[in-house]
Parts: C-alpha cells; sequence; structure tokens
C-alpha cells in the first residue's frame, strides 16, 4: 500500500487504484498516521491531530472507532494496535513525503556537485509530487503546525530547481515564472536576486537594473532595510558592465541602424512588470498575439513598453474603412511612395496594398503592432492572417 499526503490524502494498493476513505475524520486519521510511518503514534497525539480543538467527549472510545472504520478500508493488519497507541504498518519508501524530501535532497547534493542538468530533473521529479498543500486533510491547527517543514522544503526546492535551469543556461524560461514568485514572495531577496540574475543573462540589463531597484523600494519603505549582500553584489556589477551594444534590428536600414517608429516615452512605467514578463514570453513562443480589454486599460502602452527596438505601430483609430488597414500599413512602413513592382517588358505594375505589404515583410524579421482595431477588426484579422 502507498499512501499520499502531499494534498488530499490517499491510499492506492498495489495496482496504483484509489481505496476508498470515506470522511474527513477518517482521512485525517490516516494523514497523521502516515506522517508517522512505523512509528507508534500515542493517543492523546491521534486525537489533537484529528479533532483539534473539538475533541468528542470519550475521545479514545472514538479514536478507536475511527481506527476499526480505516482497518475496514484498508485492511485489518495495516493498522497495528500497540501499548498507548496506534501504528501504520508501512514505511517511509511508503509516503510521498518522504520520498518528496529523498529526491529534494538528491537533487541538492547534485547542484552542490555542478550537475545543473541532473539537479533539474531530479527536482522536477521530487515536486512532481506536490499535488496540494501537505497535509490537507488535518484540521487547521494541527495540520498548519505538522505542515511547515515540509512547505518549507518544498519552497527550498523550488529555489534550487530555479537555480538548476540558471545554471543551465535557461534563464529565459525562468522569467515568467521568477516575476510571479517575487510578487508573491516581496521580501525573498533568493528569489529576487534569481530574478536579477535571469534578467542579466536573458540581455535585459535595463530590467534587471529595474528588479534590483523595486527590491530596494519595497525593503527600505516596508522594513526599514537595504538588500543583503546577494541582490547589492548583482546590482554594483550590473553596474560596473559597460551596457551592451545592439545588434542591428532584424528590420535595419542599409547603415545598420534599428528603424521602427515607436518613440520612447518621457514617462516611467511602473507596476505591471509581469504583464510585460508574460507579454515578451508569448511573444517568443508564438508568431500572433492579441491583446484585449476595455478602453483605457493601457493596451498600446503595454505592446510599446513590450516591443523590441525595430518595430512598428500601427494607428487605426483615424480609419473609418475597412479596406484601408492594408494601406494604413503601408503608411506606417513609409511605403506608400514606393513601388514594389513585378516587371514586364520593363515597365512597373502597381500591386495592391496586401501584396506590397506581403513581398516587403517577406524578406524581414520584424514586430508590427496593429493598434485601436476594434472597429475594422474584420479587415485587420485578415491581413495579420495573410500576413
Amino acid at each position: 500500500m502507498r499512501y499520499f499526503i502531499l494534498g488530499a490524502t490517499q491510499a492506492r494498493d498495489e495496482r496504483g487504484l484509489a481505496v476508498p476513505l470515506g470522511g474527513a475524520r477518517l482521512r485525517a486519521l490516516l494523514a497523521a498516521l502516515a506522517l508517522r510511518p512505523g512509528r507508534t503514534v500515542p493517543v492523546a497525539d491521534l486525537v489533537a491531530d484529528v479533532w483539534a480543538d473539538d475533541p468528542p467527549q470519550d475521545s479514545p472510545a472514538a479514536l478507536q472507532a475511527l481506527v476499526g472504520r480505516l482497518r475496514r478500508a484498508l485492511g485489518r493488519d495495516a493498522v497495528v494496535s500497540a501499548p498507548g497507541g496506534y501504528r501504520l504498518a508501512a514505511g517511509r519508501e511508503d509516503v510521498d513525503l518522504y520520498g518528496f524530501e529523498r529526491l529534494a535532497d538528491e537533487g541538492a547534493a547534485q547542484l552542490a556537485a555542478g550537475d545543473a542538468e541532473g539537479a533539474a530533473r531530479t527536482l522536477r521529479e521530487a515536486l512532481g509530487l506536490w499535488r496540494g498543500p501537505a497535509l490537507a486533510d488535518l484540521p487547521d491547527r494541527s495540520g498548519g503546525d505538522h505542515g511547515v517543514r515540509p512547505e518549507a522544503r518544498r519552497f527550498a526546492a523550488l529555489r534550487q530547481r530555479i537555480e538548476a535551469d540558471l545554471r543551465r543556461g535557461s534563464a529565459d524560461s525562468a522569467l515568467a515564472e521568477l516575476t510571479a514568485l517575487t510578487a508573491e514572495h516581496p521580501y525573498d531577496e533568493p528569489l529576487h536576486a534569481q530574478l536579477i540574475r535571469a534578467l542579466r543573462d536573458a540581455g535585459r540589463r535595463a530590467d534587471a537594473l529595474a528588479a534590483y531597484e523595486r527590491l530596494r523600494r519595497t525593503l527600505a519603505d516596508d522594513l526599514g532595510t537595504d538588500p543583503g549582500p546577494e541582490p547589492a553584489a548583482l546590482h554594483a556589477a550590473l553596474l560596473a558592465e559597460p551596457p551592451p551594444s545592439r545588434a542591428p534590428a532584424p528590420d535595419a536600414d542599409p547603415q545598420g541602424q534599428a528603424r521602427g517608429n515607436i518613440r520612447p516615452r518621457l514617462t516611467s512605467f511602473v507596476g505591471r512588470e509581469r504583464d510585460i514578463a508574460d507579454l515578451r514570453a508569448d511573444l517568443a513562443r508564438s508568431r500572433l498575439v492579441t491583446l484585449t480589454g476595455p478602453g483605457g486599460s493601457g493596451k498600446t502602452r503595454l505592446a510599446e513598453e513590450a516591443a523590441p527596438p525595430g518595430a512598428w505601430l500601427v494607428e487605426l483609430a483615424p480609419l473609418d474603412d475597412p479596406s484601408a488597414v492594408p494601406g494604413a500599413v503601408l503608411s506606417a512602413l513609409g511605403l506608400r511612395e514606393t513601388q514594389l513592382a513585378a516587371r514586364e517588358d520593363r515597365a512597373p505594375v502597381r500591386r495592391d496594398a496586401t501584396a506590397r505589404l506581403v513581398e516587403h515583410l517577406g524578406r524581414r524579421r520584424m514586430l508590427l503592432v496593429l493598434d485601436n482595431c476594434e472597429h475594422v477588426v474584420g479587415a485587420a484579422a485578415e491581413l495579420a492572417e495573410v500576413l
């Protein structure tokens, strides 16, 4: 029999089939016993774990009745009576919590030995055993007390898995997760240090400096402290680095200068770092990304902030004719007066706007932002699909 307490309490037989357990008290009793596999748990401790602050009047008799029900569910030999208490006939290897701890220790050792690939695999396997909060079926007080250590181990393993990913060069894939985690844990300096490193390793030096500044302000405003040695050292190293030279954008003029028509804003943009990180991650995976939301929610500014150098913004708000959408894109790209022509008899033949766009853009890799599409959405969608 295998027992699972990292989430809702479960028991599974040798075929991997779940054993029906019945009510909440029965699951709480099994969780309390599985927490100490092979050990005799005193009656008083089991009563406290199962009923917390509301024990029955004759709690030893109530516990004995509950043990009888658990034996009927698991088999009479699964729970052993012992002087002063009861014992689950199982070893640590039969309980998912201790399988997690074994794998977490193994992954930590691999990381310490410099095996980032192995550590990432092992720690992912360890974290994959979690299906919810530890000891979720124990009452709030006792469940919280017993769950503190497993949850702390889980968080440590998560940090180590992210560390393994960063060491094996997966900074880009870690960014969205780290952005969410640092928002959830604003005072966790090791996590913030990992976010700063991930941004630095992804070539986003300015964002890494901004991430440090957010941490510094949060700690100063809320706790009256400064960042510790690790984030401070990262910040100093970033300041010491010369700004990276930008490679020419995929759409560049003959002199190699990045083109595009999105001008830098004079005002700062704060509070939507996670949205920017998510949007950039989507752009790295998908050729078409759509931002939706009510008017005034900041879609245009978000698109501008997330866009790389060389991106082009096409403003569709002034249009009242959907058929004018391709022409508006041509104008935004500065191609309205340019004839991209097929030549027959050496004479230029004017092409329609969509065909000219396909010919021009087909040779380039660029980001095109179609803004304010609502009133011409059909034509904008058709053009986006063609491109």
